[in-house]
């Protein structure tokens, strides 16, 4: 019997979707063994235009952010020779002859096919206005359009991106990581028009011109500009403006690339792309297209990459299976970060009911200081049909699972949308169905993932990834993914985190306060499991200690090891804003404050170029402080009168006031004294989260007491004590927990609360949260606090009569020290002043600025300095420790996680910081060996 011919595919393009068709091939079993030439299986040619393998072109930007281009790759060496694929790089296809059924290619190169695959995906339009072809013009679509960008831009000040779509977002996101002052035009009257309504591009639109980007909208370029030199040099706008632009990338759009179609004959949609049937077949049957070179049986062409992978899977199952798999349309549902911004559509976020479609009902909420929007659609029956949510995507992953199914949302709209204290609590995952699509990449249900984590006893998201393919495409689901954990009754570790596994920050204070433990070193060498500390343990170590700093006799959180503990705020005593300076909030009690201390801030701000801010807490915020100019600063503050107002800390902010009975008619209290009396006796004191204050002088509630953490009212019968209350993002309004209080009373009152939530809070736990954990809730401190059913009182009003005494104005207890000092110098002078565990800048011999970090075994780090998601140069300044046994340190910005050793990060894997030479230790000089 004559051998059985093993039949031949041919693939033209090597992106995305075209490895996606590989992969899913190689799942079936469909591809020849090269061991075996004699077992069925289809052998493969592969037809790239690009020098490299697949990589994904959806992180391409991070490349920009520090990424290397190899860790963007999809494919692997050992893939394409397991699976005997023979890959040609940089020769694409050039001509089909759908008769003889062979592909040319560039080279000359002819290669015979039984079945052929196109997935040319498509090319960027450019249009056709005067100067689009000179230098300085780019493209943003390959990684040599990165490369290239990136070299041009080093001699570039001004950057303008035409288009604000998704990808022109993204590349105007580049622009502003290369160091470019940034400009985005877009023709249509608002931002992300194909995504996103009126409502969401304003909140868009003021959330990225917050930082800093020009948006120009309404408007068309008209010519690209040029100097004598024939480059860039400005953008001249349909309206007459013109921009400086020494780079400007163009992306306006796509188009379908279906050259190779059309020659051949092959049928193709009016507006472009490949025309295929639902099973991604074209007008000849041994002819495909997938991906965005395609034109569905819908007649869309699908820019994104989830419905490629679904072609991809259609074709595969044409080839290998059993031919029902059928692709007649996607959920185009995205959710992703642009400019710092998350934005996310789903459903058909524009249905109106209007052409015969259903009624609508639109509920939006929108809270434009914050740059929130989020709105729903629903139908006549109360399904959802859509939505848009921009500065707030938390529930997209509960929502697009329902979108377009028909289904009434499991709870009111209200509880999608409000902040959770304003409405019922967010749907989980037990509220969808099974065959709702949690990953619309991959095209992964919500049983098929609770199936894996049955099957297999996952325990975590990384391992529904491996099992499910879930997650690993634009990872808008992961928060569903682990909400599918929950629903399945996987418990999360109930410990701080990997280092104290089985300990709650509670625990952790009181083994610290009754075996008098004084160093995170000690507490970790007795009860912890091991590993360098992180971001999470390090500062919650760190407030327990400043704490209890009385009792175990410490002097100052930055004294010896704790230093290596605190986050940047507490480290350099401000708060890190987003280009790495620091803002200065010296204390003003009560809101009360001399006009000598006026002049003096404004002298102040003044001399060193600060922004001024009059604060909610009223006091007087100072902006833009380089950490090396902090000292000075405090000095002349200190001087005038001021000390540290801790905005920085996990402690007491302010007591808010108002002007009460000395000049109020309604007054009953001079709330005013009352409110700088309470700020301070509690000021300095650390606690699980930032505790805020109100002092209002009768029951109109001018100072908003009951919006605070401590609210107190004055009555006719003296003061009643509110606690637990909360503005911002989760609003709450205090309880009354005790009337008609003197102030004796008052104060052993708010001593007993303090030291008991001091005790008791979870880590970044609000008193607001915290009462609602607590068993009992309000009944619970009134026995506690006011009962004494505990017998603590005395011993929690002790307590707080030691910190009271012991307490140290935090700067001044910097300037007294010299050693504290010297972390403010802007670059350490070498590897050997480094402190084990901290980390310090330092600029190399080649004038690169690098982060340098010593662990505890003496192993020096070098990488560099910049953070890759806010471009500041403030890596040197994050928190060093361990993950999984690997040295990390932890951005102060957001706290991702890179690897000291190799750069990468650890939480996106679309970024990495530059891994660079260390430094050599200088000689030790003969006179002092």
């Amino acid at each position: 019997m004559a051998a059985q011919r093993t039949p031949t595919l041919v693939l033209i393009g090597h992106g995305m979707v075209g490895h996606r068709l590989l992969e899913a091939l190689a799942e079936r079993g469909a591809l020849a063994d090269p061991a075996e030439p004699a077992a069925p299986g289809w052998r493969v040619t592969v037809l790239a235009e690009e020098d490299v393998p697949a990589y994904d072109r959806v992180h391409l930007s991070s490349v920009f952010t520090g990424t290397e281009p190899n860790q963007l790759g999809l494919s692997t060496p050992e893939f394409l020779t397991g699976h005997g694929i023979d890959l040609r790089l940089g020769d694409p296809a050039e001509h089909i002859d759908t008769a003889a059924r062979t592909v040319t290619t560039t080279s000359g190169a002819v290669v015979g096919y039984d079945a052929l695959v196109l997935a040319t995906g498509s090319y960027p339009f450019v249009p056709p206005i005067p100067g689009a072809d000179a230098p300085g013009c780019f493209t943003y679509r390959t990684l040599y359009d990165v490369e290239a960008l990136t070299s041009y831009a080093e001699d570039a000040r001004t950057g303008v991106v035409i288009g604000g779509g998704l990808l022109g977002l993204e590349a105007a996101g580049a622009l502003r990581t290369l160091g470019l002052a940034t400009h985005v035009v877009e023709f249509a009257p608002r931002l992300m028009p194909l995504q996103v309504d009126d409502g969401g591009a304003a909140a868009l639109r003021a959330t990225i011109e917050s930082m800093g980007v020009a948006v120009h909208t309404g408007v068309g370029a008209a010519e690209v500009e040029t100097d004598t030199d024939g480059k860039a040099c400005r953008l001249a706008l349909s309206s007459g403006e013109r921009i400086p632009a020494d780079v400007v990338v163009f992306s306006a759009g796509v188009r379908p690339r279906d050259r190779l179609a059309r020659e051949a004959g092959l049928a193709v949609g009016d507006r472009g792309g490949v025309a295929v049937d639902e099973r991604c077949r074209t007008t000849d049957p041994y002819v495909y297209a997938i991906g965005e070179c395609a034109q569905t049986s819908d007649g869309r062409v699908y820019g994104l990459v989830a419905p490629g992978y679904q072609m991809a899977e259609a074709v595969a199952d044409q080839l290998a299976g059993d031919g029902t798999t059928v692709f007649t349309g996607a959920d185009t549902s995205t959710k992703l970060k642009l400019l710092g911004a998350d934005v996310a559509s789903f459903g058909d976020p524009f249905a109106d009911g209007r052409d015969g479609g259903p009624r609508t009902t639109e509920i939006v909420f929108s809270d434009g200081r914050e740059g929130v929007y989020k709105k729903l659609l629903l139908g006549p029956e109360g399904q959802l049909l859509g939505g848009i949510l921009v500065g707030d995507a938390e529930a997209y992953g509960s929502l697009r699972p329902h979108a377009g199914t028909g289904r009434e949302l499991p709870a009111p709209p209200a509880a999608f949308l409000l902040p959770a204290a304003a409405g019922a609590e967010l749907p989980g995952a037990d509220a969808l169905p099974d065959d709702a699509v949690v990953c619309s990449c991959h095209n992964v249900t919500k049983g098929a993932v609770a199936g894996a984590i049955a099957e297999h006893g996952l325990t975590d998201v990384g391992g529904i990834k491996r099992c499910t393919k879930a997650g690993t495409g634009c990872g808008g689901c992961v928060n569903t993914l682990q909400a599918v954990l929950d629903a399945a009754g996987v418990e999360r570790p109930r410990g701080l985190c990997e280092h104290f596994p089985t300990l709650s920050r509670p625990e952790l204070y009181a083994l610290v306060r009754t075996e008098h433990i004084r160093s995170y070193t000690e507490l970790a060498e007795r009860y912890g499991s091991g590993g360098a500390g992180c971001t999470v343990c390090k500062p919650v170590v760190a407030n327990v200690l400043g704490t209890l700093a009385p009792e175990l006799g410490l002097r100052h959180v930055l004294e010896g090891e704790q230093a290596t503990l605190q986050d940047s705020n507490d480290l350099f005593l401000a708060n890190l804003q987003k280009d790495g300076t620091y803002s200065v909030v010296p204390r003003v009690p009560g809101g009360e404050i001399t006009a000598e201390q006026l002049i003096a801030i404004g002298e102040v701000a003044r001399d060193h170029g600060l922004h001024s801010k009059i604060t909610g807490g009223q006091r007087i915020d100072l902006f833009g402080a380089r950490k090396e100019e902090l000292p000075a600063i405090w000095r002349r503050l200190i001087a005038a009168g001021f000390e540290s107002g801790q905005a920085y800390g996990k402690s007491l902010r302010t007591v808010k006031s108002c002007v009460g009975s000395r000049f109020c008619r309604f007054g009953q209290g001079d709330s005013g004294r009352l409110a700088i009396d309470l700020e301070l006796r509690y000021r300095g004191l650390r606690a699980p989260h930032k505790i805020k204050g109100g002092v209002s002088g009768c029951l109109r509630e001018c100072a908003e007491a009951r919006g605070k953490d401590i609210g107190v009212i004055a009555t006719a019968g003296g003061w009643n004590l509110y606690v637990c209350g909360n503005g911002g993002t989760n609003p709450r309004h205090a309880d009354l927990l005790a009337s008609d209080l003197s102030a004796a009373a008052l104060f052993a009152l708010i001593d007993r609360f303090l030291m008991y939530y001091v005790r008791t809070g979870e880590r970044l736990e609000r008193t607001s949260a915290w009462l609602e954990r607590l068993d009992g809730g309000l009944d619970h401190l009134r026995e506690v606090l006011v009962e004494d059913s505990l017998g603590l009182c005395a011993e929690l009003e002790a307590q707080m009569d030691r910190h009271v005494a012991a307490y140290r104005d935090e700067w001044q207890a910097v300037l007294d020290d010299p050693a504290a000092l010297a972390r403010f110098e802007p670059h350490v002078a070498g590897v050997e002043f480094l402190e084990p565990g901290r980390g310090r800048a330092a600029v190399l011999a080649d004038g690169t600025e690098a982060a340098l970090f010593r662990d505890g075994g003496g192993e020096v780090y070098a990488v560099g300095n910049r953070d890759p998601f806010s471009g500041a140069g403030v890596i040197a300044d994050g928190i060093m420790g361990s993950r999984d046994g690997v040295p990390v340190v932890a951005s102060p910005m957001h706290k991702q996680e890179f690897d000291l050793r190799t750069g990468a990060c650890l939480d996106d894997p679309e970024v990495s910081l530059p891994v660079l030479p260390v430094p050599p230790v200088p000689p030790v000089p003969p006179a002092l060996r």
